[in-house]
């Protein structure tokens, strides 16, 4: 029995189209008219959209571009280069240079989730006492700060008002237009050394530092006015601050001591504090605290790397963060959820932590980068690189690691046939010569581009942009 195609009902073609892949679907669309309408229905698209990626977004496009077909075609484009990863056929290495100093930090203006189109932007501190703002895809400087009192020690970025936040070594604070590079306020802690962290509750966006004396002090953005001064620690070093996916936790901790218990405060009770009562807070029960990071996926999970209290080794702790309401008072729950007990080389202390999802960690140690499961499963282990790792980067279609042996080694996300999560190492991007630099320092990505910078023998730090055809 023949059947006639061609005169099938458009909601039948489309039913047969759904099995299709983007190939065959654009092979079909050749046939004839009636084929080619059903083929550029947006439904099957947007099908292929939201089974091949968790979140899409079409505003990521020109205007003009807006549809479903060329949301899928333009993503699958980019993510093919950046897995293969071959030099001017799937991107372009632009240098750039500026700074006379060492490079502290870069962090990205845009938004990181799934640009196409637009521009890339990263600012760059340094400890010449300058911010300088970079257009990656053109490979040029956009602007440069005028040069600061002291080195600056740390850069972070406001999304939600567009600015760039910095702190230098004397502890002194400030706002600047990221757009133009305008000093828009200041305020000093007196700390030689502070960690930044941001967030947006109420229409306000606001900015807690913690000090080097222990303190933590909470500010509006962009005016940089103090709405509370908290003593976390006597006289200790705040080394951690985290911010909760949910943004209701801020985590404080410390290196220096495995006495004292990294601690966590209720966001509200920073940035819109009880006269008569103290900011609500809570005692995380770990013996010290080496490094932190929360799970993107999951509101407040996050994990802990610290000492076993008897030895050098070093666990994982995982914990759940929730609060318990009464008439009267908030309470904050914590409660261990995991633990991990980490194989580490004992002689460096060294160590990264990144968390993908709601379950996977990684850890990376020396020259090697390792992944487990919550429950404490190894997954995977990787040495590609010669020397130790100083800074890693992790976003839903990568892994990227930065290397004192001035190569950045990308890996790309993959699930298991137990549907683990797991990586498989692609391609090293080189950095350069050792003749003039000594390594990688720092990593950052957006989804279409990698900025490391690399340090200098001669002091005058470089960034090394990669930017990924689309």
């Amino acid at each position: 029995m023949e059947c006639d195609f061609p005169t099938l009902p458009l909601d039948c073609l489309v039913c047969i189209f759904s099995y299709l892949d983007a190939e065959d679907l654009i092979t079909v669309s050749l046939v004839n008219q009636s084929w080619n309408g059903a083929a550029e229905t947006a439904w099957l698209w947007r099908q292929m959209c939201m089974h091949r990626w968790t979140f899409c977004n079409l505003s990521k496009l020109n205007p003009e571009m807006q549809t479903w077909k060329n949301y899928y075609l333009r993503r699958a484009k980019l993510e093919q280069h950046m897995t293969s990863g071959r030099a001017s056929a799937d991107y372009t290495c632009k240098t750039l240079r500026g700074h006379t100093g060492s490079v502290v930090g870069l962090v990205y203006l845009s938004d990181s989730n799934h640009q196409f189109d637009s521009k890339s932007i990263v600012c760059s501190a340094s400890s010449d006492g300058t911010i300088r703002a970079w257009s990656i895809q053109e490979g040029i400087q956009l602007w440069s700060s005028q040069v600061q009192d002291a080195p600056l020690t740390k850069i972070i970025a406001d999304q939600q008002t567009g600015l760039v936040i910095s702190t230098d070594s004397q502890g002194r604070i400030k706002a600047w237009k990221a757009q133009t590079g305008d000093e828009l306020a200041s305020f000093p802690t007196a700390s030689s050394a502070c960690t930044l962290l941001t967030y947006y509750r109420k229409d306000q966006s606001f900015l807690t530092a913690g000090t080097s004396g222990g303190a933590l002090h909470t500010l509006t953005i962009p005016a940089l006015s103090q709405v509370s001064h908290v003593r976390a620690f006597d006289t200790y070093k705040i080394d951690i601050l985290l911010l909760s996916p949910d943004k209701h936790w801020v985590i404080a901790a410390l290196r220096e001591s495995l006495d004292l218990h990294p601690k966590v405060y209720f966001t509200e009770s920073l940035s819109c504090p009880c006269e008569d009562d103290p900011p609500v807070s809570a005692s995380i029960p770990v013996n010290g605290c080496t490094v932190a990071s929360f799970f993107p996926s999951e509101a407040a999970r996050v994990m802990i790397v610290h000492s076993d209290g008897l030895s050098n080794a070093k666990n994982i702790s995982i914990f759940d963060i929730k609060s318990k309401k009464s008439k009267y008072k908030t309470e904050i729950m914590v409660e261990q959820v995991g633990s991990v007990e980490l194989l580490l080389d004992g002689w460096n202390s060294d160590i990264l932590l990144e968390a993908h999802g709601s379950g996977t960690i990684l850890i990376a140690q020396g020259k090697e980068l390792k992944l487990y499961s919550i429950a404490g499963t190894q997954i995977a282990s990787f040495q590609d690189h010669k020397e130790h790792i100083a800074a890693m980067c992790v976003d839903s279609f990568r892994v990227v690691t930065a290397s004192y042996d001035l190569s950045l080694r990308v890996f790309t996300w993959k699930k298991e046939q137990n549907k683990d999560l797991s990586l498989e190492s692609r391609y090293h991007l080189l950095g350069g010569s050792h003749m003039f630099s000594r390594g990688f320092t720092h990593v950052a990505c957006d989804y279409a581009s990698i900025v490391a910078s690399v340090a200098a023998k001669d002091g005058k730090d470089v960034l090394k942009a990669y930017s990924f055809n689309a």
